[in-house]
């Protein structure tokens, strides 16, 4: 039973690190003067799905109106290296 909890544990952290590198490589390629492309409709279509939730709750109570920088993004990624430190 250890063995399977330790299992699930396992690929629960490898998903939220995946998420997490696909969220940074994403950050970072909004940067660069790119056309949109093949990686980018990925990384969008991956990562976006975790981000909506956030994106939802911030725009119902204001958060980050006007801002330059994406705040649903951020929170996202925070609550994930959350999740992944408490595993």
């Amino acid at each position: 039973m250890e063995t399977l909890y330790y299992i699930v544990v396992l690929t629960v952290h490898l998903i939220l690190t995946a998420l997490q590198l696909l969220m940074l490589v994403r950050a970072i390629l909004s940067f660069l003067p790119l056309d949109g492309g093949a990686i980018s409709a990925f990384l969008n279509t991956v990562t976006e799905p975790v981000i909506y939730p956030m994106r939802r709750i911030t725009e119902r109570f204001g958060i980050g109106e006007g801002l330059p920088i994406d705040i649903p993004f951020f929170l996202t990624f925070i609550l994930l290296s959350v999740l992944s430190a408490i595993l």
